[in-house]
């Protein structure tokens, strides 16, 4: 299935380019005037205030790790690489410290536009990818600590079935939802059971 994309709107959004003064800074701060964000400079590092940017295109080739007060590849926004040599250790790093997209320089009138939507795009699939393997991770722990929850309720002398059962009404007896409910059976008998564990179901 197509997922559809959609088109923000720019306008307002805040950029900080991360690159020593040069022709090009100068030719990218205006193309993303034009398009109607507004453009911080940073260098050698970002400061506190990028923290707020809505984008930051990087040098990638005289970036560096320590530019970035986060760790690589977890920036808070979409990043842009502002490549100039091609040579493979320097695209490599560019991608182990998060590029979302790229600009060849020297930097021109066309393709700024395009490449701040790809690498809004691109960042916005990262988060939610990274959320729903987050969540794939939670509910995979949930469900084996209502494996855990019920055998050890079964090993009270109970069918699978009664223990499954058991646990159910324990949920509903503490108000709770029935993965909480595992997760106290199991936290109670690693601090040694309890009456309501051995219970009665």
């Amino acid at each position: 299935m197509r997922r559809q994309v959609r088109l923000q709107q720019l306008g307002g959004a805040q950029a900080t380019i991360l690159h020593r003064p040069h022709a090009n800074v100068q030719a990218l701060t205006r193309q993303l005037q034009a398009i109607g964000l507004t453009v911080e400079h940073a260098w050698p590092e970002l400061g506190a205030r990028a923290l707020a940017a809505d984008f930051i295109f990087f040098d990638a080739d005289m970036g560096y790790d320590a530019q970035f007060p986060w760790a690589a590849g977890e920036a808070p926004m979409p990043m842009i690489a502002l490549i100039g040599s091609e040579a493979p250790g320097r695209v490599e790093w560019s991608l182990q410290i998060g590029a979302h997209a790229q600009l060849l320089k020297p930097i021109t009138g066309s393709g700024v536009y395009s490449a701040v939507l790809i690498a809004r795009d691109a960042f916005d699939r990262q988060r939610a990818l990274g959320a729903e393997i987050a969540d794939l991770r939670r509910r995979l722990d949930e469900r084996q600590t209502v494996v855990r929850a019920v055998m050890l309720l079964a090993s009270l002398g109970k069918t699978e079935a009664e223990a499954y059962a058991q646990l159910r009404k324990m949920a509903m007896a503490w108000s709770i939802s029935f993965e909480d409910a595992a997760l106290r059976v199991v936290a109670r008998n690693r601090e040694g059971g309890s009456d309501d564990q051995r219970g009665r179901g």
